[in-house]
């Protein structure tokens, strides 16, 4: 079996897909940026930072690191008033309640650390995390497998013996260069077909399908 288990949270525990992209466009609208919301949501996975970083590039706009600062700043905001919104993914919580007590989890998230905090208290789910990592402990976001490789430290097992849950690609990619193995849930921007493209060691549509899951990361000989 797996001993440890590293979550990602927005589209593979948590429905946060329109709070994200409402709050970069309330931002990139107030300074005169425009951009489709398909494009931000592609790149949620990769943290605020660097997806402003994309924008900004795509639409050739200079930009400097205290002009992104001012940005996130402002989307930390917007998001801290939207938590409501959010909703657990079905299946999310069965799941954690089936793996608590027999695994070490952890959250590995590319949201910022006073959204996920919030998030946590308000859904109910932190007691459920040994060791919970947002954007701002890392420097390099996904898919350097960085914030992987931190998770699997603090939890206390090489990452040959942790499994990743994830739902987009640049997940799946980290999870690899890592070393881990990697669940990845079709939850999130990436569809089931995506997903394959990049190997992952089980793939499943929905976190509703426990029992596969549970065998992959609780019978597995590891």
């Amino acid at each position: 079996m797996f001993p440890a288990v590293i979550f990602d949270w927005d589209g593979t525990l948590a429905d946060s897909k329109d709070v994200i992209i409402d709050a970069f466009q309330k931002v990139l609208t107030d300074i005169g940026v425009f951009i489709d919301d398909e494009f931000i949501e592609k790149r949620i996975g990769i943290g605020p930072r660097n997806e402003f970083m994309e924008i900004f590039k795509t639409e050739n706009i200079p930009f400097d690191e205290a002009l992104f600062t001012e940005l996130q700043k402002k989307k930390i905001e917007i998001q801290l008033t939207q938590t409501g919104r959010v909703i657990l993914l079905e299946g999310a919580k069965d799941l954690l309640d089936s793996l608590q007590g027999k695994v070490k989890m952890a959250l590995a998230t590319m949201s910022n650390r006073e959204v996920i905090d919030k998030l946590l208290l308000e859904k109910g789910m932190a007691g459920y995390f040994d060791v919970v990592i947002s954007v701002d402990e890392v420097v390099k976001p996904k898919p350097d497998p960085e914030i992987f490789l931190k998770s699997a430290l603090k939890l206390g097992f090489p990452p040959e013996r942790c499994a990743v849950v994830e739902d987009s690609i640049f997940g799946v990619l980290a999870a690899k260069e890592a070393k881990m193995k990697c669940i990845a849930v079709a939850t999130g921007a990436y569809s089931a077909e995506d997903l394959a493209k990049y190997s992952p060691d089980l793939l499943v549509r929905s976190l509703k399908e426990k029992d596969p899951i549970l065998r992959f990361l609780l019978d597995n000989n590891q």
